[in-house]
């Protein structure tokens, strides 16, 4: 599944435990008629993927569904649902390539004519 949106927040990385467990949240506003703020972790090494971003970039982020039960002191089941990112990329504007000269220096064909019947066999 994916998200698209621009980012509202990018949180700091969070380390929980003597396992040294990381999680890292990313806020997504959707582009909807009615826009959405949609939540998304990144935990362990996926939060690192997160330092190349910056709040207000357009993004797809590709996620998981997290389900997990709770059994409380009473004995009844409560249930937690979370989003987990796995991967984000850039959407917005892609800038040229560096490798390529700017249009107006290429030349047009000069060996080209008009006037040469169309031979080909389409």
């Amino acid at each position: 599944m994916e998200v698209i949106g621009k980012i509202k927040i990018i949180g700091d990385v969070q380390t929980f435990g003597s396992n040294g467990f990381r999680k890292r949240e990313l806020v997504v506003t959707t582009d909807e008629q009615y826009p959405q703020m949609i939540m998304i972790e990144f935990v362990q090494d996926k939060t690192d993927l997160l330092n190349n971003y910056s709040v207000g970039q357009d993004v797809k982020v590709s996620i998981n569904l997290r389900g997990r039960e709770w059994i409380n002191p009473q004995g009844e089941a409560k249930y937690f649902n979370s989003i987990q990112g796995w991967r984000i990329e850039n959407i917005g504007q892609a800038a040229a390539p560096s490798n390529l000269p700017p249009v107006d220096q290429f030349q047009p064909a000069s060996n080209v004519s008009n006037e040469e019947p169309d031979d080909l066999p389409f």
